[in-house]
């Protein structure tokens, strides 16, 4: 593991993306930036889709991160709203790896259960951890850019532990960290 390395964690949706931006250095970690996208104001789904790429474009083009961490779409009662969302996720990771980046998916309680000890902990919950863990002050206004901050921390934290699974951004990627899961005749 580098001794460096900079998180973008993403937390996606189709009214409000949350971001937030995490450097490692060594085991200590530290806030570099978040916020969101607020994307009620187009009418269109395919313009909001659109937004989501570009401003996950810009902000890889910013901060220059090694990895993407983003939350899993969950099922909810409605179909057409995971539908969206699950649009939102694709257009953020499409973003990413466009930029050769590789991705980390986590659900939403694998979030909260990292960042909180609990995986039924709210929007609130998380927050205040977050901001305990990585001393900001001033909480933002929509608890989407906290959520986003939280996919980078989970990601960091999950990336500590022996038995995380690696992410690839490739099959070049996994065929070179896996050559004995080749098929020899």
């Amino acid at each position: 593991m580098k001794k460096e390395r900079i998180i973008l964690g993403i937390d996606p949706g189709t009214t409000v993306m949350g971001y937030g931006l995490i450097i490692q250095q060594g085991n200590d970690i530290q806030l570099i930036a978040m916020g969101v996208l607020k994307l009620n104001k187009f009418s269109s789904h395919a313009l909001r889709l659109q937004k989501i790429f570009e401003r996950t474009h810009d902000l890889i083009r910013e901060y220059h991160p090694d990895e993407l961490a983003i939350e899993a779409p969950f099922y909810g009662k409605n179909v057409q709203s995971m539908l969206k969302l699950g649009r939102a996720q694709g257009v953020a990771m499409a973003a990413a790896l466009h930029n050769g980046l590789p991705i980390f998916e986590y659900s939403p309680k694998k979030i909260k259960q990292s960042i909180t000890g609990n995986g039924n902990a709210s929007k609130e919950q998380v927050a205040a951890m977050l901001k305990t863990l990585l001393r900001f002050v001033n909480q933002p206004e929509q608890l989407d850019a906290t959520d986003g901050l939280a996919a980078a921390v989970c990601h960091f934290f999950q990336s500590k532990l022996p038995t995380t699974t690696t992410g690839y951004s490739g099959w070049k990627a996994f065929i070179a960290q896996n050559p004995e899961r080749i098929g020899k005749k």
